[in-house]
Order: C-alpha cells, then sequence, then structure tokens
C-alpha cells in the first residue's frame, strides 16, 4: 500500500517537497498539527451559524492579543483588503455597498516607500489611493504629519525585509493619532515570537494583520485581524460571509475557522524557545556537511525576532560563493534542486547571491537528507 501521508500526491503526480525556504506561500505554507487538522475535520460534522462562529472565534482572537476584537480573515492579505476597506468606508451599508468606488469618501491610505511591496496591492484592490512618503533610506516625520489631509483614511505600516528608511511604528502612531487617523499594519510574516501578537496593539496600532498559515501552523488560507472593536466591526461589515460586500470573494469556511482558532491556541502555549534550539541544531548539521566544500564559505545566521523583519525570526545556515567558487552557478543549483524527488526548495532572495536554508518547514530527519542533496549537488553538479 502507497504512503497514506503522499497518496494523494502520488495520485495527482504532484511531487513532493523538502521546504527549506521558510513559510512560502507558493509551497504550500506550512503543516498543520494534528490537532488543527482534527479541528477541521470536527467542525465539518454540523452546520453552525456563521455569523455566530465568527463572533465566537474573533473573541479568541480579542482575548490572544490584547485586542478589543478580532477577526478570522481569508489570509493576511485579504485582511488587509478588509483594514482598508473598514478605514474607507467603515459600516455604512450604502459606503460598503459601492467599493471599490470610493467617490465622497476618505480614500488616501499613506505608506512609507520603503514599505512599497507586492502586497499593498490589497489596499488598492479596496479603492485606495496609495500616498508615498520618505525614500528608500529615510522619512521624516514631518513628511508624515504633511501628508495627512480631508482625505486621509488611514496611515499604513508594513513589516517585512530589510524596513529601513521608515518611521519606527510608534512614532507613526503618535503622529497619525495626534490627528484622529487610524494605523494599519500588515505583520503577516511577524509570528513567532509571540510576544508579537500583543506588540503591535501595545504600540497603539489600530488594526493588525497576521497570517494564519506562516508560523501559526494554521490553514494556510486562514488569517487573523486584530484592534478597534469599531473597526473590526467595520471589517466584518466589509467581508465574508456578507454577499453585498467586497470582501466576499475572501470566504472563510467553518472549517477553516475551527483550524486556525486551534492552531492559536496551540502557539500562545509553544515552547519556542525549544523550537528555536532545534531549528538551529538543523542548521549546524547542514553547515557541518557542507563547510569543507572550496569556495564556499557556510555560516549560521542567528534569530535576531528583537529586529521585527520577517526574515530574523529565525536562525539560517547561508551559503556565500567566494570569487573562487568553480562549482555550478546558483541559477543551476537551484534547479539541480528542484529537479530531484523529492525536490527541495531553499531561500534565494538575498541581495548578495548567497542561498539561505531556513529550517522552520525541515520534518524531522530532513535536514540529513538537505544536507546530503545539498553536498551532492554542490560538488557534483
Amino acid at each position: 500500500m502507497a504512503n497514506r501521508n503522499v497518496e494523494f500526491y502520488q495520485r495527482l503526480g504532484v511531487k513532493r517537497l523538502i521546504n527549506a525556504a521558510s513559510w512560502i506561500t507558493v509551497y504550500g505554507g506550512s503543516i498543520m498539527p494534528p490537532a488543527v487538522v482534527s479541528a477541521m475535520e470536527d467542525a465539518s460534522r454540523w452546520f453552525v451559524d456563521m455569523h455566530d462562529l465568527n463572533a465566537k472565534a474573533g473573541q479568541v482572537i480579542a482575548n490572544l492579543t490584547g485586542a478589543e476584537a478580532g477577526l478570522v480573515t481569508a489570509g493576511s492579505a485579504a485582511g488587509m483588503v478588509l483594514e482598508a476597506a473598514a478605514c474607507m468606508a467603515g459600516s455604512d451599508p450604502a459606503k460598503v455597498w459601492r467599493l471599490p468606488d470610493t467617490t465622497g469618501m476618505k480614500n488616501e491610505i499613506i505608506l512609507h516607500r520603503a514599505h512599497r511591496v507586492n502586497y499593498d496591492h490589497n489596499f488598492r484592490a479596496a479603492g485606495a489611493t496609495l500616498v508615498e512618503i520618505g525614500n528608500s533610506g529615510s522619512t521624516n516625520e514631518w513628511e508624515l504629519a504633511d501628508a495627512i489631509n480631508e482625505n486621509t483614511a488611514a496611515v499604513a505600516y508594513i513589516f517585512g525585509p530589510r524596513r529601513g528608511g521608515a518611521l519606527p511604528l510608534d512614532k507613526v502612531v503618535e503622529i497619525a493619532h495626534e490627528r484622529d487617523v487610524p494605523v494599519i499594519v500588515d505583520a503577516a510574516a511577524m509570528l513567532p515570537p509571540p510576544e508579537n501578537l500583543t506588540q503591535f496593539i501595545e504600540m497603539g496600532a489600530d488594526l493588525v494583520s497576521f497570517s494564519g498559515g506562516k508560523g501559526v501552523l494554521g490553514p494556510q488560507s486562514t488569517g487573523i485581524l486584530a484592534g478597534r472593536a469599531d473597526l473590526i466591526e467595520a471589517a466584518y461589515a466589509n467581508g465574508a460571509p456578507n454577499s453585498d460586500s467586497i470582501g466576499r470573494a475572501a470566504k472563510v469556511c467553518k472549517e477553516e475557522i475551527a483550524g486556525i482558532v486551534t492552531a492559536l491556541e496551540i502557539f500562545v502555549d509553544t515552547d519556542f524557545d525549544a523550537v528555536m534550539s532545534g531549528w538551529r541544531d538543523q542548521c549546524v548539521l547542514v553547515i557541518e556537511a557542507l563547510e569543507d566544500i572550496p569556495g564556499l564559505r557556510v555560516e549560521l545566521s542567528e534569530a535576531r525576532p528583537e529586529m521585527l523583519e520577517s526574515m530574523s525570526n529565525a536562525p539560517r545556515a547561508v551559503i556565500h560563493f567566494d570569487q573562487d567558487w568553480k562549482g555550478p552557478s546558483q541559477e543551476r543549483i537551484l534547479q539541480m534542486l528542484e529537479d530531484g524527488d523529492p525536490g527541495v526548495r531553499v531561500n534565494s532572495s538575498g541581495f548578495e547571491g548567497e542561498i539561505a536554508i531556513i529550517p522552520v518547514n525541515l520534518r524531522p530527519g530532513e535536514e540529513v537528507e538537505l544536507a546530503q542533496r545539498l553536498r551532492e549537488v554542490l560538488t557534483n553538479g
């Protein structure tokens, strides 16, 4: 009998992956704990009133984040759509119906130029006009103050790789709140550490969007939104299951709600010091397997969650290619890793051509196979 863990993929002819690239959507996000899968299966056996379920799940989110209210979303990107919609249309049914037409509404969202990423498209999808401040290297406080006007719906703050050039969140909150403007945050990949569940709310953010399918280990198509009660009410008015809202396309089913609530409850009770230690050990094993290869410099990059950057919340094994490297190109290395069975995915998003092994999705023992594959490709490629 085929291994039931991969039977479905084998039936479809889909190749299994060893994911050393982190919680990446295109590779499936994360692996849900058995208790999460069990909760989803249990939820699938009954019908419920979705308004009641959403309200009760929101109470759990509020309790765990320290926010006034919470809401399950269809991923952090959907949360960004609802953040923008809530700040522009509020709970006014006429305005909710009109989105993304924002005629007559406050529709400008201020964003640091240093925070421009693919995902700010989600603000624009709700009908917002983005107003940039600063540049890639610096932003002055007066630039934010000057950009706020009678059309400003919100100031957005995006946590992602290399945030250099942006004002700190607490200063953004101070300037925006002095002018009665809400601050909305995308913190999709900022969990772990679990402290971030409450940190941004404590700093004064009015709405914070997190992914449920990355470090929380919930269903990949879920996220959570936490913040002010009136804005969460408005976000819900602009979202599913309401059929007249722009967020209706981002529906969350009862099983997914059960999964993310259970995953959050497990997440806050997890010993992340032990988890980090295990990730570090996996990195060290890979480093020791590769460090004698000529032309390579392989080093451990320690976790630095205090940096508040999405790629700094876990340790990494980083492979640097020296000038005397005579092996295959990075492009060829990546292709050979992908061509194997199972395929291997690593992180190659660095600015200096390095390859990073991010162990957060390595299953027990996969670090050994990963090290062997890397050594084979790097020495025989």
